[in-house]
C-alpha cells in the first residue's frame, strides 16, 4: 500500500468524524448540513474525478489516436434519371 493512500484514507475516515463531532458541539441543525453537504457534493466530486481519475497518455499514443484528415470526403452523388 502507498504512503499517500494510506494518508486519504485516513483523511476520508476522520473528516466525517469531525463533521459530526462539530454539528453536535456547535448545535447545527443537521438538516441544513445534509443540505448543504449535497449541493456540494456533485461539483466536489467531479473536481476529484477529473483530478484523480486522469488517463496516462503517452506522446505516440496520443498522436495515434487524435489523427485528423484533411482531405475532405466527396458527397456521393445522384443522376437524375432521363
Amino acid at each position: 500500500m502507498k504512503k499517500s493512500h494510506l494518508w486519504i484514507m485516513i483523511l476520508c475516515c476522520l473528516i466525517p468524524i469531525v463533521a459530526l463531532g462539530a454539528v453536535f458541539l456547535f448545535n447545527i441543525p443537521l438538516s441544513s448540513v445534509l443540505l448543504y453537504g449535497l449541493i456540494l457534493l456533485c461539483p466536489l466530486s467531479h473536481l476529484l474525478m477529473m483530478k484523480y481519475m486522469g488517463h496516462e497518455h503517452s506522446s505516440a499514443d496520443q498522436h495515434s489516436q487524435h489523427q485528423h484528415h484533411s482531405a475532405p470526403a466527396a458527397a456521393p452523388t445522384q443522376e437524375k434519371p432521363s
